[in-house]
């Protein structure tokens, strides 16, 4: 197992989470890191080691060009998708090059242009399976995927529409007092039911955004974190689970399509950080849809198998709430740079000095990552 309390995020950096930007994502990734290293009290020649997502689609040394590095002294590539890879792989690869002594400063940046032709997921497309399979019965695209694991877990549990939409509606709650997020115009009930219908019973609210943005991190040894501006951000608990199932096949022929494997991720987190789900002082889950977030909030112990609707309906998560989630706004309504802005969010609400969106005296995060067939749970602690 890992060890505890060896890294740190000293630096945090996002450009504005836009609809529709003018950006590229190599500008908005470039954007984002200094922004971060700067953050972070560093230049950006202190920067020696990258972990790099490939489905950003560029190379580290384009970045350390475009950023004006020093020498690159290590460099990696998160073999994930989703939340998966910016808040849970690419701080496991972080951990293992500073503790190996291979750099001192690594930097992982991710941006996202959810606008181009064919949108993010226009790879599916390209998998066998759903194009000679499940594309001609009208099976495709993510909104239909979730939806059927959405009556799936109503058919099981139970969830009544008012239950469903509590979850969208806390989320837009934290975005209406975050001056950065990108829809912040107030959703009742009344507002849930006017919007649209994707896919049943999935409306538009219950879908994640569609952004064009980028973010990124620093990560550095707790020893190099104490010198740095910042209260020291470690990462305390770490753990990833896969279940092995292609992306062609895994929205269809898993025995239960909304078992992520969260539990596994979890509870590794949890070992290695020598807490329960107790102890936490808020969370951000991955909610690329309402069910996703449900369900993840039930893997990370946070409320019982199958009484996560309820949980949210009782306003547990809510500004105030005895578990604060997603206090950003999230993906569905803060913005959807995968994981990215979650991570980020998790350590400004522990460095404290939020404003309106404060979590009192926060001191443990978790922090859920949906890849679909990979999942990741990170545990941050302010020390």
């Amino acid at each position: 197992m890992m060890q505890s309390g060896k890294i740190a995020i000293t630096g945090v950096g996002e450009t504005p989470f836009l609809r529709k930007g003018e950006e590229h994502v190599m500008q908005m990734m470039t954007r984002a890191s200094l922004a971060a290293i700067a953050d972070a009290g560093l230049r950006p020649t202190d920067i020696d080691g990258y972990i790099i997502n490939k489905y950003a689609g560029h190379p580290s040394e384009e970045i350390a060009h475009a950023i004006g590095a020093g020498q690159k002294l290590f460099s990696a590539v998160t073999d994930s998708a989703g939340g998966t890879a910016t808040s849970g792989d690419a701080l496991r690869l972080a951990q293992l090059a500073i503790e190996a002594g291979l750099c001192k400063h690594v930097l992982v940046p991710y941006a996202i242009r959810s606008t181009k032709p064919g949108g993010v997921y226009a790879f599916h497309a390209r998998e066998p399976q759903k194009a000679g399979l499940e594309m001609p019965a009208g099976f495709f695209g993510q909104p239909t995927y979730f939806a059927s694991m959405a009556n799936r877990y109503a058919h099981e549990y139970g969830m009544t529409e008012e239950e469903q939409a509590a979850l969208p509606m806390t989320y837009r709650a934290w975005a209406a007092i975050t001056p950065s997020a990108q829809r912040r115009d107030p959703m009742d009930l009344a507002a849930y039911r006017a919007s649209p219908m994707i896919s049943t019973p999935l409306r538009v609210a219950d879908c994640c955004l569609t952004t064009d943005g980028g973010g990124a991190y620093v990560v550095s040894s707790v020893e190099y974190a104490r010198d740095l501006p910042h209260p020291v951000v470690a990462v305390q608990g770490l753990g990833l689970g896969y279940n092995n199932y292609p992306h062609g096949v895994l929205f269809s022929q898993k025995p239960c399509t909304f078992e992520f494997p969260g539990r596994e991720s979890a509870a590794m987190a949890y070992a290695m950080a020598g807490i329960s789900p107790a102890d936490l002082d808020l969370a951000q889950v991955y909610d690329g849809f309402t069910i996703s977030a449900l369900v993840q909030t039930e893997m990370l112990g946070l409320c019982d198998v199958g009484e996560a609707p309820r949980f949210y309906a009782a306003g547990h998560a809510l500004p105030g709430g005895k578990m604060p989630i997603n206090t950003s706004g999230g993906h569905m309504s803060g913005g959807y740079v995968p994981g990215m802005n979650l991570l980020i969010e998790a350590v400004r609400q522990l460095r404290g000095g939020e404003g309106a969106r404060q979590v009192p005296d926060a001191r443990l995060c978790a922090i859920a990552g949906l890849g679909g067939n990979n999942h990741s749970t990170t545990i941050l602690a302010r020390m």
